[in-house]
């Protein structure tokens, strides 16, 4: 039923091969830095999280580092399913595309709304170069992610006429951006994530030009075993116990300033914060 995750498996693998350089510079920097003695710190958590997820090594959002060295986030790919023109279909030239609630398809799609356990994800994009301690205001940040069943709107099959779980926001003057949305599945082969895009401006997401940041958020386990355990996203439960963060193709090399603190709960839903330093 779910043709698209042998097909994504495959792109997946092209995507890992055209992402090596990628982790190659990481580690080398890595290893730079602790022959220098000076280490690669990313912005500490101002938030404590709730008691349904005790697993964060990420800043909350809203918060500053007092840290002097402030890593920014690294460089991941895109994926195959990215929509931003790279790969086929662009939907960041369509109206409609500049939003919070990223829930429902818009324009002359299909129109459909994507189901699951409410998910609020907030990011704070902040300039490296202060040491995380100053806002991006003016940026842009387009976030995309599979839905409950591990489909990709735009490119998987069933789904190609469908936008949703796609959106773009404006940083405001505390670097945040935020999106309703839905807690995304484990498909085959990757460690449940939500894409993002960082761009200097509007201006620049909505032409799909000049993007500066291309990263992924990672979803800690224990918020994911207990979403998983809920009805519809039986699959996730099987791809994720057959998966861990330090064997994941992208997280493996380091995820401490992308995995994301989230709080809620199944009933209430949940809200994910991350800071995004570039």
């Amino acid at each position: 039923m779910h043709r698209h995750h042998d097909d994504e498996d495959h792109e997946h693998d092209r995507g890992l091969s055209y992402d090596l350089p990628v982790l190659a510079r990481r580690r080398m920097i890595r290893l730079m830095a602790g022959a220098s003695l000076v280490p690669l710190v990313g912005c500490s958590a101002d938030g404590e999280t709730s008691a349904s997820s005790s697993s964060s090594a990420s800043a909350s959002s809203g918060g500053s580092s007092s840290s002097a060295e402030c890593a920014t986030i690294p460089n991941e790919t895109a994926g195959p399913y990215p929509g931003d023109g790279s790969n086929g279909v662009n939907v960041l030239k369509e109206s409609g595309v500049v939003r919070s609630d990223i829930t429902k398809s818009f324009g002359d799609s299909a129109g459909g709304t994507a189901e699951g356990v409410p998910l609020t994800v907030t990011l704070t994009v902040v300039d490296a170069a202060s040491g995380c301690g100053t806002p991006k205001e003016g940026a842009a940040v387009y976030l995309w992610h599979c839905d409950r069943e591990g489909n990709y709107s735009l490119y998987s099959e069933g789904v190609t006429d469908e936008n949703y779980l796609r959106g773009v926001q404006e940083t405001d003057d505390k670097g945040q951006v935020t999106f309703k949305s839905i807690f995304p599945a484990c498909y085959t082969g990757r460690w449940p994530h939500i894409h993002f895009e960082v761009y200097g401006s509007l201006d620049d997401a909505t032409a799909a030009t000049s993007i500066t940041n291309t990263s992924q958020l990672a979803l800690p386990k224990d918020v994911c075993d207990t979403v998983y355990a809920t009805d519809g996203y039986s699959q996730s439960v099987r791809n994720l116990g057959q998966l861990s963060l330090e064997t994941d193709n992208i997280f493996s090399d380091g995820h401490d300033q992308q995995l994301a603190t989230l709080e809620g709960s199944v009933e209430k839903g949940y809200t994910a914060t991350l800071t995004v330093p570039v």
